[in-house]
């Protein structure tokens, strides 16, 4: 179909509909930008809407950012940027109090995480937290004079200083922020919907931006056997037991997730028992494993891992920008360097609050000069198939060696390759990435993080 070239003189695109994208939007208007939201599929359809896990936050009596920051730093490995760690944690409180105005109302019980050594993980109707928050984001984007939104519009190219290029049309925009969510759908197991193949991290990569780390995935313990259907951390936060076929416990079930994760896929059969918990607090959830045939209540449940959460992505500072002018990222397709090497439970969705709205300001009140892309304008790459998602599954999964990721590094799905180099780049173990032939930390990559540019290799950087 030919392309229709927009008249609309948008201030801002925004590309992804999730919670950093509906936020980046908001923000952006609240400034008097005219702004687009372009998604993929429906609003309310993306990662963060099908998020079970909560919002992190120090509101406790008993806590205080700089605990938040401290817990942060240890589930990351020695590869934090502190800087980004403390703008996340120090704005975290704000945050939720502009949920609350927006009419999020939260669980009246603060809940307890692997990594926190605090209660200060809020919820929304036990595991509903993604739903509540998107659906009540998208309520007051669908309001906004200033805010158009195109759902089921798939853009496929970037193009920073002039717009973007959507499936049927070209649309000006002075700035554009990407939040189109991770690649954790790349993977053959997985609990995130389909889509979530890292689009906007490949199309900001074709445009000239740098990627970084894109080696630690995250892969959550507990998602159900046969489906991947995921089973929260609030569970194990609130009591719940992993055990093995004798019943027996054969791990801390609050250690952090890349700990866990291994334990249970070395155990062979695991199974999570929600016996000792109040089941009544998570009716969703609970609903949903009856309907898959399984009944709580007498027996645990057959879990496996998933991957889950990507902490990879377009390299930004902490007020979204890129390396090219005129094109910020948000949310889980960026990489500010706040998670490191494994991110602290319940993060996810307050980095997309918090740098979300940071993204959409400074989008809005920023007139880069222009420049010339560095990556080429490239027609979208081939989606990956099943085949492909099997070939990452295996190369890269929780175990990985140098054989399986030379493999993946002839994969046609551009990410995929990405992902493979960045593996072979980082020659130790550490949070999200396990490689067999190389199974301990190396102290001398303390700090250092694995950037790919167009057209280079990988790098080791140390970033401020």
């Amino acid at each position: 179909m030919p392309k229709t070239p927009s008249t609309a003189p948008y201030e801002l695109a925004v590309v992804g509909g999730g919670v950093a994208g509906l936020t980046a939007a908001l923000s952006a208007a609240a400034e008097g930008a005219r702004v687009l939201v372009l998604s993929k599929g429906a609003l309310l359809a993306s990662t963060s809407y099908h998020a079970q896990g909560g919002v992190s936050a120090a509101v406790g009596a008993d806590d205080g950012p700089e605990l938040h920051v401290r817990d942060t730093l240890a589930a990351g490995r020695g590869l934090c940027r502190e800087s980004a760690v403390r703008v996340l944690a120090e704005e975290a409180p704000e945050r939720i109090d502009e949920l609350r105005r927006y009419g999020v109302g939260f669980d009246e019980d603060l809940g307890l995480e692997g990594g926190h050594s605090r209660r200060r993980v809020l919820h929304v109707d036990g595991a509903e937290t993604g739903r509540r928050i998107s659906e009540k984001l998208a309520e007051h984007v669908a309001a906004h004079p200033g805010i158009d939104v195109a759902e089921g519009e798939r853009v496929v190219d970037l193009r920073p200083g002039e717009g973007l290029v959507a499936a049927t049309r070209e649309i000006a925009a002075r700035a554009v922020v990407v939040a189109t969510g991770g690649y954790a759908a790349l993977f053959e197991r997985t609990t995130n919907p389909p889509g979530t193949v890292g689009e906007g991290i490949a199309m900001a990569y074709r445009a000239g931006a740098a990627v970084a780390d894109l080696e630690f995935v995250q892969f959550h313990p507990t998602a159900l056997e046969e489906t991947g259907f995921l089973l929260s951390e609030a569970l194990r936060g609130e009591g719940a037991l992993l055990v093995d076929e004798a019943g027996e416990r054969f791990t801390d079930e609050l250690a952090p997730r890349d700990f866990v994760a291994r334990a249970v896929a070395a155990r062979g059969t695991a199974l999570l028992d929600l016996r000792p918990i109040d089941r009544g607090r998570f009716p969703s959830l609970m609903a949903k494993l009856a309907a898959a045939g399984f009944d709580p209540a007498i027996q645990p449940v057959p879990i496996s891992p998933a991957a889950h959460y990507t902490m990879g992505g377009i390299v930004t500072d902490v007020d979204g920008r890129t390396d090219v002018p005129g094109l910020y990222a948000a949310g889980e397709c960026a990489c500010t360097g706040v998670h490191g090497a494994n991110r602290l439970a319940s993060n996810s969705m307050l980095e997309c609050l918090v740098f979300g709205r940071r993204a959409g300001l400074a989008a809005v009140h920023e007139r880069p000069e222009p420049r010339s892309a560095g990556g080429g304008n490239v027609v979208l790459e081939i989606d990956p198939d099943e085949a492909t998602r099997r070939q990452v599954w295996e190369a890269a999964g929780l175990i990985r060696d140098a054989a399986g990721l030379a493999r993946l590094r002839t994969s046609p799905v551009l990410l995929a390759r990405l992902l493979a180099e960045s593996a072979l780049a980082r020659r130790e173990s550490r949070g999200g990435h396990f490689r067999v032939d190389f199974p301990h930390e190396d102290p001398a990559l303390d700090g250092l993080h694995t950037v790919i540019r167009p057209g280079g290799d990988p790098v080791l950087e140390r970033w401020t």
